[in-house]
């Protein structure tokens, strides 16, 4: 899920901390709660993760002290902000064998299950990006400051697999464009078990598309759960094409390539054809299955792109994890 951003100050009174101010400001950008209070921690975290920018510069410092007629930005993935769950992340760290694919200006590596893809607002909690900038600065320890990585496509937490990272801002835009008119070509491998009392009869092979549009469903100030809803009523337009891999023992290895890029667009229509991702109880999945592992048994398999410097088309494979086929 991708930030959202609000304009929250253009003027007020002189000599105003940036947390006090944050901790009074943040809550009046969520009308639909009530009683909302923000810990001192909670915004602490919020400014030194980078989300807070103070006449266009990012400021970490909770004591800045604002004056008359300052501008401040603030940045709020709201599910991460308003949800904190404990999270059972692994502790890993990206080594040579980890990258799929480098050169100067970017680099692809496969990313393990239970590993945010970038930093959230929790204290001290590591993520791939954490681990990408210190794979590259272990590489060249001349450097003084930490070397440039940048996101311009996510995975969720319990999502393993292939993943981009730039490491020059000069191919950003080139980069940012593929993903956003969708000629970077994903593939997913997803592992399905038929939902309760449902009749499946897909057959090794079949391919099938799903053209659902979806929004959220849920409030701001709890788990993002995503739900089919119309166009005519705040649904975003969303398409994923599926192919039978492979049928054994009631579980259906199933390859997703989304056409758009919704959040949990490829596990919500999955679940729409009552064929639900292992472990992803939140959409009807059972929660574990004999002989695999406790997880959303999604692997994101494959990436298709013309290199945002060369053109050519790269196809960057993860291999697929033991239980994945």
């Amino acid at each position: 899920m991708i930030s959202k951003s609000w304009l929250i100050a253009e003027s007020f009174t002189n000599n105003l901390t940036l947390n006090t101010f944050l901790r009074e400001k943040i809550p009046l950008l969520f009308d639909t709660k009530e009683n909302i209070e923000i810990s001192n921690s909670k915004i602490r975290r919020l400014i030194f993760s980078g989300n807070v920018l103070v006449n266009g510069s990012i400021c970490k410092n909770p004591s800045f002290v604002l004056k008359a007629r300052a501008s401040v930005l603030v940045k709020i993935e709201e599910e991460k902000f308003f949800y904190e769950k404990q999270p059972d992340d692994i502790d890993f760290e990206l080594t040579s064998e980890d990258v799929l694919f480098e050169d100067d200006t970017i680099i692809v590596v496969n990313k393990p299950a239970f590993l945010p893809t970038e930093a959230t607002i929790v204290e001290g909690r590591k993520s791939l990006h954490d681990c990408v900038v210190s794979y590259l600065w272990k590489k060249n320890p001349k450097l003084k400051n930490p070397p440039y990585v940048g996101i311009l496509h996510r995975l969720d937490r319990e999502t393993s697999g292939v993943i981009l990272f730039t490491k020059s801002r000069a191919v950003n835009a080139a980069v940012f464009e593929m993903f956003n008119k969708h000629t970077a070509k994903k593939i997913y491998r997803a592992v399905c078990s038929p939902a309760k009392n449902a009749t499946i009869n897909f057959l090794p092979g079949q391919n099938f598309t799903v053209e659902k549009s979806l929004a959220r469903v849920s409030s701001k100030s709890s788990r993002c759960r995503m739900g089919l809803v119309d166009l005519n009523r705040g649904g975003q337009a969303a398409c994923t094409e599926f192919s039978i891999a492979k049928v054994e023992k009631n579980l259906y290895f199933v390859d997703a390539m989304p056409k758009t890029g919704r959040t949990h667009q490829i596990r919500l229509h999955l679940s729409y054809l009552n064929l639900p991702i292992v472990g992803d109880s939140l959409y009807g999945g059972k929660e574990t299955f004999a002989g695999l592992p406790k997880r959303i048994m999604l692997h994101a398999w494959k990436l298709i792109f013309p290199h945002p410097v060369t053109k050519e088309i790269l196809s960057i494979e993860s291999p697929l994890p033991k239980n994945f086929f």
